[in-house]
């Protein structure tokens, strides 16, 4: 089982930025999905989460409204799309799976390597 992420980079505050995540080597619709992020000296935190039972969606307070989920069965692929980014949304953003909607990373037994998003003031 593979995750690779993409589309990570450097913005402005207030642009927007699409990460994709591309997974390979499992039944890809049959797991619930997930970005993480991580900043410097923080706890990795979940940042948005849907399930694949029903479609069901968890999105941290700070990112509501402005971030959404999505997946593309088809092209075995999640997306985050992240609108009106601010400066505190910067970290490393991980991409996961796993059999259950959850919001602890306890409950993801795959994981991408990680892809940078900074956000400058």
């Amino acid at each position: 089982v593979q995750l690779v992420e993409f589309g990570g980079g450097l913005v402005q505050a207030g642009e927007s930025l699409r990460l994709s995540c591309v997974a390979s080597g499992y039944a890809f619709d049959v797991y619930t999905v997930a970005w993480f992020r991580q900043s410097p000296g923080k706890e990795r935190e979940a940042v948005a989460c849907l399930s694949y039972r029903d479609g069901s969606t968890y999105y941290t307070d700070s990112v509501k409204g402005r971030f959404t989920i999505s997946r593309d069965n088809a092209k075995n692929t999640v997306y985050l799309q992240m609108n009106s980014l601010k400066p505190e949304d910067t970290a490393v953003y991980y991409c996961a799976a796993g059999p259950l909607l959850a919001s602890t990373q306890d409950k993801y037994a795959y994981w991408g390597q990680g892809t940078q998003v900074t956000v400058s003031s």
